[in-house]
Parts: C-alpha cells; structure tokens; sequence
C-alpha cells in the first residue's frame, strides 16, 4: 500500500512527450496526445497503462508522459533577485525597542518595489519576500501601504522604527509622510488583538498553570504604543521607561495578578485617549494612493 502512493492514480490525465508508434513507424499519436491512466505499475521500472480518445491503450514509462495540469502551466522564467528591489529597510523587535539582550537575533523589515515591467508580467511579484535564517521580512509596496492603513501594528513600528539601515528617495519620501497612515483604527486593531490574547493567555494559566511570558510582555508594550500613537500622533517602538518592568514582565518576575492590573489600566488610558486624540477616523487614502501611483510611476523605465 505504501508503494502505490508513490505512482500516478487511475484517472490521472496525461499528456505524451513524444510520438507513439508502431513497430514499423506507423504514428498512432503524435506527440502532445491526451490519455488517462487506467493501470499503475507495480514499481517505477515497469510502465503505466494509459487509454486514449480512441479507445486504444498503451505501455507508457512515466519519463514519457507528463501530468495534463502541469502541462498547462504557463513555464515561468527565472525569478529574478527581488531582493535588489528593497526599497526601505529597517531594524524592528527587540532591538528597535530597547528590550533586546545579548541572546535577540536582529530582525529586519521593509518594503520592495518591482519594476512595472515585473509587475505587469504574466507572473506577478510576490507579496512579501522572506529570509528565515536573516530574520527578514520585506512586503512589495502596494500590500505594505495597505496593511499600514489598516493600522497593522508591525508595519507600523517599520515606519517609525528608530533604527534605518536602508532608505532610497522612493523610501523616504514615504517615511516623510508617516503620519498620513495614523487614525483611531489603531484604538480597534491594538485594543482587538490584546484583548484577545489576553483571553488565550488566562485560559494557558487556567488549564497549564503557565503562560508565554515574553507574549505578555508584548501585549503591554503594544498597549503602551497604541496609547502613544492616540495621544502624540506617534508610534511608540523604543520603549523607554518602561523597559525595567517589560523585561520583568517577560523574566515571569511579575505576578499574574499585578500583571493584569497594568494590563487593566494601560486599557483605561487607552478609552481615554481615544476621546480625546486629535487623529482622524480614518488614514489619509488618498495621499497614499497619490504616492502609490507616484512610485510606480517611477519604475515604469527601470531595469533591475
């Protein structure tokens, strides 16, 4: 049974990789032929029986044929190195807070902006490009402005992140109007994610009688930023003052209870400061869009 989920399953359509003929070249089916396979070999030496239009069947090796859907796909041509298309990079976590230690790995996050011509291509770009042995994370320009508009926290701590290690003109014109991404949905998106993570949280100690302290200890930093952004107009990345009793937090030296009573307060500022912040109800769309536009513009001529 084991053997046989390695073949090709009856049903399975085909599609020849060259002529079928007989013995004396007579071509029964040239090449490019559709079949469907009715028998599967006992082992990889031994062909596939497959049956065509005509009802005629025939001894085929699998190296002779191929599956008809990936026949189809369009071939795509090499990828080419998005990574030279990273437009902003910065250093985000640990580091960019203050709350790093001699063990945090360096976590970098950005954007990237293909060519037009990559970019209208059959093939597209992808969303985001990532490094998981580099820590990186860089999102292609349009899904990076539409994430940081819907007041997604960690795009948000990329465009005020104190730590800047690459910046083109496209980049820093962007970082020039940081603010235009700012309104009272960070009130929902943070206030939404902490709270219900702070529900996962207390069911971890119910049930296990432990907690994932570090995940506590971002869930009131994040709280202590959503309150900056409503009262400033500013994401708060480095942490500042609070960094002693963060790092408490995340040692686990802080109890469950008095950890949930910052958690209860830092929540009651935030109702309060969403009364009263001078931010919008909604991020600046169409300056956005209007940059957008402009950037891709500006690779219209580009080769990279």
């Amino acid at each position: 049974m084991n053997n046989t989920l390695k073949f090709l399953p009856v049903g399975t359509r085909v599609v020849t990789h060259s002529v079928i003929h007989t013995p004396s070249n007579v071509v029964l089916h040239p090449a490019g032929a559709l079949g469907v396979v009715v028998q599967v070999p006992a082992d990889p030496q031994h062909a596939y029986r497959v049956q065509f239009p005509d009802g005629s069947e025939h001894s085929l090796l699998r190296r002779q044929f191929q599956i008809h859907r990936q026949h189809q796909d369009v071939k795509a041509p090499d990828a080419p190195d998005w990574w030279a298309s990273v437009q902003l990079r910065v250093v985000v976590g640990s580091r960019a807070f203050g709350l790093d230690t001699g063990a945090s790995d360096t976590d970098r996050r950005g954007f990237y902006l293909p060519t037009a011509a990559q970019h209208w291509s059959l093939w597209g770009v992808p969303e985001q490009l990532e490094n998981d042995d580099t820590q990186e994370t860089y999102w292609e320009l349009q899904k990076f402005l539409m994430l940081a508009l819907k007041a997604n926290p960690n795009v948000l701590e990329v465009l005020y992140s104190p730590l800047v290690e690459t910046a083109t003109p496209i980049a820093v014109e962007l970082l020039e109007m940081k603010e235009a991404f700012l309104s009272t949905l960070v009130y929902q998106t943070y206030n939404g994610y902490v709270l219900s993570q702070f529900k996962k949280l207390e069911a971890d100690l119910r049930n296990h009688g432990e907690i994932r302290w570090k995940h506590a200890m971002h869930l009131l930093r994040l709280l202590l930023s959503g309150i900056s952004v409503l009262e400033s107009g500013e994401v708060l990345v480095h942490v500042g003052q609070h960094r002693d009793m963060l790092l408490a937090v995340k040692r686990g030296e802080l109890p469950w209870d008095e950890l949930n009573r910052w958690r209860l307060t830092l929540h009651q500022q935030f109702d309060a400061a969403v009364q009263r912040t001078r931010l919008p109800d909604r991020p600046d769309y169409d300056r956005v869009n209007t940059y957008l536009l402009r950037a891709r513009t500006a690779m219209l001529d580009v080769t990279i």
